[in-house]
């Protein structure tokens, strides 16, 4: 296929919204992570929350309360990890039935009337989008379980006190281990909000676009400027 022919594959607007679509997620994933480096984030906010935990942990003479902990926010990402399969299966099914599928969704009202092979390129990047999702998820489980070991290899609480071993130390190095595995997580959620967004490209390049912004509008009020972050930012000892 030559390039003049790829090029028209996709009416000029259909190219825009994925081009815009694609620079929106990678735009505000950097944003994001630059700004969690500040206390102007959730994930900053957090992040101290989990420097804090770590920190107190050093104090305890039995940590079976922080296994536990760990074990249940490493829940999470194996459930999404384990829906994303599901998801991935369905979508793998539809590109087979091929034509039925493309028919199916045409009946639907407002969808889009395209070609084929345009509705398959819109079920491959659907398809793309959960399979990052998938690793993103099994990515940040796998780093939950090296949180575990920090916590299982932990000084005792003697060692601690004596001196020969740093609270500050431990806490930094085991709190970013699990702010890294919650960034992660983050990462594969953010796939899911913006795979509606692309769920939206059915119906017109025009509500992918809409989609698109609603999306990082949504995220960017939830990261930035919610009750939630408010409360975790307030004073408390």
């Amino acid at each position: 296929m030559k390039l003049f022919d790829l090029l028209t594959f996709l009416p000029a607007l259909d190219w825009l919204a994925l081009l815009v679509f694609f620079a929106a997620w990678a735009g505000y994933a950097s944003f994001a992570k630059r700004r969690s480096q500040f206390d102007g984030s959730l994930l900053a906010a957090t992040n101290l929350e989990r420097w804090r935990w770590m920190y107190q942990a050093t104090f305890r003479d039995v940590r079976v309360v922080d296994g536990v902990v760990v074990q249940n926010l490493s829940t999470s990402p194996s459930f999404f990890a384990s829906t994303t399969i599901l998801i991935i299966g369905g979508l793998l099914a539809m590109l087979g039935a091929g034509e039925k599928a493309s028919e199916l969704v045409r009946e639907l009202p407002f969808t889009a009337r395209t070609s084929e092979l345009v509705f398959e390129l819109k079920l491959v990047l659907l398809t793309a989008i959960f399979i990052y999702a998938f690793f993103r998820f099994t990515w940040s489980m796998r780093q939950y379980t090296f949180g575990a070991l920090l916590v299982g290899a932990a000084p005792d609480h003697t060692r601690f006190e004596s001196g020969e071993a740093s609270r500050e130390a431990f806490a930094d190095r085991a709190g970013r281990v699990m702010g890294l595995a919650a960034e992660t997580f983050n990462d594969g959620l953010r796939a899911y909000y913006l795979s509606f967004a692309a769920v939206a490209w059915f119906f017109s390049p025009w509500a992918f676009l809409v989609a698109t912004f609603g999306v990082i509008y949504v995220l960017y009020q939830r990261e930035f400027h919610s009750d939630i972050l408010k409360v975790l930012r307030s004073s408390g000892t």
